[in-house]
This record gives C-alpha cells, sequence and structure tokens, in this order.
C-alpha cells in the first residue's frame, strides 16, 4: 500500500511545471543550464572542422582517411559516454566516493587498455577486409587505440571534474562526445601525418610490409 500511496502523492504533486525527479529545479531553470551548455559545445564543435580544413593536403593525399574518420570520431563518443555514464550513475547512487574512487578509476584504466586492443583488432580488420592499403590501415588502427584509450580516461575522470567544480556531472554525457570529436580529429591527423608522410612513419611501415 506504501507504493501506492507514494504514486497517488507524485500524482497529486506533480503539476506538470516541476519534475518529480527534480523538484527544486524550475522549467526555466532547467532549460537555461541545459541550452547554455549545449549551445558551448556547439560552437566548440566547430573546432574539428578548423583542424580538417588545416590539413587538407593530407587528407588530399590519403582520401580514405575521410571514410573512416566517422568511424574513430564515433567510437571515442561511444566509449567515452559509456565510461562517463557508469562513474554518473555511480555518483548518484553514492556507490563511487572519496573512498572507492582511486579503486573505480584503476579498474577503468584496465578497461580502456583492453577496450583499445579489441576495438583496435576490430578496426584493422574492417580495413583488411575492404582491402585498404597496409600504410593506411596502420594509421587508422594506431588511430583507434588512442582515441578508445583516451576517451575512456576522459570519460571516467571528466563527471568528478565537473562535480569538483560544482558543475552537475550529468554534463559530462554530452561534452564527451564533443571533446571526443575535436580530439579525434587531432589524433587522427597526428598520427596520420607520422604514419604516411613522416620518414620514420613510412621506414616502420615499409618493416611491417
Amino acid at each position: 500500500s506504501s507504493s501506492l500511496d507514494d504514486g497517488a502523492c507524485i500524482e497529486t504533486e506533480y503539476d506538470g511545471l516541476t519534475c518529480p525527479i527534480e523538484p527544486d529545479v524550475s522549467f526555466g531553470d532547467a532549460l537555461r543550464d541545459r541550452a547554455y551548455w549545449l549551445c558551448g559545445l556547439l560552437a566548440m564543435q566547430s573546432l574539428s572542422g578548423f583542424i580538417l580544413a588545416r590539413n587538407e593536403v593530407l587528407l588530399q593525399n590519403h582520401p580514405v582517411i575521410i571514410y573512416f574518420l566517422t568511424m574513430l570520431v564515433g567510437a571515442g563518443g561511444n566509449a567515452g559516454n559509456q565510461a562517463s555514464v557508469r562513474v554518473i550513475r555511480g555518483l548518484a547512487l553514492g556507490t563511487l566516493n572519496e573512498s572507492t574512487q582511486r579503486q573505480f578509476l584503476n579498474r577503468e584504466l584496465k578497461m580502456a587498455a583492453c577496450l583499445c586492443g579489441l576495438l583496435s583488432t576490430a578496426g584493422f580488420i574492417r580495413a583488411w577486409v575492404f582491402r585498404i592499403p597496409l600504410p593506411e590501415t596502420v594509421a587508422i588502427t594506431a588511430s583507434l587505440a588512442l582515441i578508445v584509450f583516451s576517451s575512456i580516461g576522459l570519460g571516467a575522470v571528466l563527471p568528478l571534474l565537473l562535480q569538483k567544480l560544482k558543475v552537475d556531472p550529468a554534463h559530462s554525457s554530452t561534452s564527451i562526445q564533443v571533446i571526443m570529436d575535436i580530439l579525434g580529429v587531432v589524433i587522427t591527423v597526428f598520427v596520420s601525418t607520422l604514419m604516411l608522410d613522416s620518414p620514420v612513419g613510412q621506414y616502420i611501415v615499409s618493416k611491417l610490409s
């Protein structure tokens, strides 16, 4: 009967202007908070376009990178968001606190290493199936490994950082997507330039051949 009473209480108190999950936050305040954050992220996301524009020669010489760019940044965003959601859930439930934080971060570091290996292997197989030349395949695989590892690390740390800054940790789930869009492009461009257009990278690829 207590569950029915609770349900009745929620039904009578909820008037459409307040949220039963956040009764102390008005609709206007919630809208303003989320809109500011999303508009900021929208402006921030344009940085990836500037980075690609400044590396137009690389993309012209190796256009196959463009075809895999969505996969690379998408993998980073998904892996980072997955880690971020786990932290947010732990903070909400109270299972992630000062005493368990170190243990949790160590576990996420191991998880990052394992998923990095698994996803980079899957990325290599995908490139091999589509008969991508070996130099580009190596660059794509190395980029994917770095992107996944860094995204999980950032996804685990970002909510904790926002909480220390007195910002709602829930914003990290959207922020990590934009951060990894930008960082994923930076990593891909850097690794591709190093592996495909530098003497050191070409020497490594020739040895792998």
